[in-house]
């Protein structure tokens, strides 16, 4: 495994199963975004920099840490559509992440925290004639 991504490990019966930062972004990410009022993901640098070098990242505004048996750390950098309560989304987005992180990889998930970097305003749709 040492092809530069950082791994969560965590012991099992027959052996170890490790799990990537990256998956458990990515999971994060998809919880966050089913939430009603979350317009999109806010960019973080390392989301941006994986853009300018063409890859693909779906786990942007997510950032994972991993504290040493306490469990893992989850922060999610959010745009909130514009005429939603922002502590009601924000709530709402902590325990999607929350219930989808520990529910899928079986790890404790000690925080979840929420950064609202922005309002999005829709766009009307341009009238024609």
């Amino acid at each position: 495994m040492a092809d530069g991504k950082e791994y969560i490990s965590r012991p099992d019966e027959l052996g170890n199963i490790h799990i990537s930062e990256e998956v458990l972004a990515v999971i994060a990410a998809a919880a966050a975004l089913e939430v009603e009022g979350v317009g999109s993901l806010a960019a973080n640098l390392g989301s941006d920099l994986a853009g300018l070098l063409g890859k693909k990242n779906y786990s942007k505004g997510v950032h994972i840490s991993v504290n040493e048996g306490e469990g893992v750390c989850v922060d999610v950098s959010i745009l909130i559509q514009y005429g939603y309560t922002i502590p009601d989304v924000a709530k709402a987005v902590q325990d999607a992440v929350y219930t989808a992180v520990e529910n899928t990889s079986g790890l404790s998930v000690e925080c979840v925290n929420v950064h609202v970097g922005g309002v999005i305003f829709e766009r009307e749709p341009k009238k024609q004639g």
